[in-house]
C-alpha cells in the first residue's frame, strides 16, 4: 500500500479567503497611523490586520501573498507566485521566496513587541532547497521566534507546500529598539 501525505490545499484556500475578505472589507493596503497603533502590542497590531481593522502591506498584494494566522511568537503567510515572479527558466525568483519568508519571520518577531518597542531586520538567511514551478498551487511560510530579548530577536521559518514538501527555510536576526513617535506639535515622547 502506498502512503499519500495529507494535502491541506482546500483548507488553506478556505482560511485565506476568510482572512482576505475581512482584510478587504477594512481599510485595504496602506500604512497604519500612529494613532491606530499607539499603546498596542505587536500581537494586537497583527491581530488588527487579520480582522481588517488596520491596513495591510501593499507588498502582499503586489507579490500575491496573505498573512493567514498569527499568535504570540508565530506568524503564517501563504501565497502563490504569479507568472511575473518567475525567471526565464520557469522557476520562481529567489526574491519572492525571501520576501514571503521575511514577512513570516518579521511578523513573528513583531508579535513579541510590547507597546513602544519596534524591530528591524539586521540579517536574513534563506536556503532554497526545491524550486517553485507552475505545478505548485500554494505555499505557506511559517515563522517562529527562537529568542526575543531587549536588543535582539531571532526567528526561523519554513516554506512548505500543502502536501508538506519543503521548498525553503530561513533565519533572521532583528534589532529591537524603542519607537519614538512625534505627537502633534513636533515634541518627541
Amino acid at each position: 500500500m502506498t502512503h499519500h501525505p495529507h494535502n491541506h490545499l482546500e483548507q488553506w484556500l478556505a482560511d485565506e479567503a476568510a482572512v482576505q475578505q475581512r482584510m478587504d472589507a477594512g481599510p485595504g493596503p496602506g500604512l497604519a497611523t500612529t494613532e491606530q497603533i499607539a499603546g498596542k502590542t505587536g500581537l494586537e497590531v497583527m491581530q488588527g490586520l487579520l480582522r481588517g481593522e488596520l491596513p495591510y502591506a501593499h507588498i502582499a498584494r503586489t507579490l500575491d501573498f496573505t498573512m493567514v494566522h498569527v499568535e504570540k511568537g508565530h506568524a503564517v503567510f501563504q501565497g502563490t507566485p504569479a507568472l511575473a515572479h518567475f525567471n526565464p527558466l520557469g522557476t520562481v525568483h529567489g526574491g519572492w521566496f525571501a520576501t514571503l519568508l521575511d514577512s513570516a519571520l518579521g511578523c513573528a518577531v513583531h508579535t513579541m513587541m510590547p507597546p513602544g518597542r519596534g524591530y528591524t531586520t539586521a540579517e536574513l538567511s534563506v536556503n532554497i532547497v526545491r524550486a517553485l514551478t507552475l505545478k505548485v498551487p500554494r505555499v505557506r511560510a511559517e515563522g517562529r521566534v527562537i529568542h526575543c530579548g531587549r536588543q535582539l530577536a531571532t526567528a526561523d521559518a519554513r516554506l512548505i507546500g500543502p502536501d508538506g514538501t519543503l521548498y525553503a527555510h530561513a533565519t533572521t536576526t532583528c534589532l529591537v529598539f524603542d519607537v519614538h513617535h512625534k505627537p502633534p506639535g513636533g515634541a518627541t515622547e
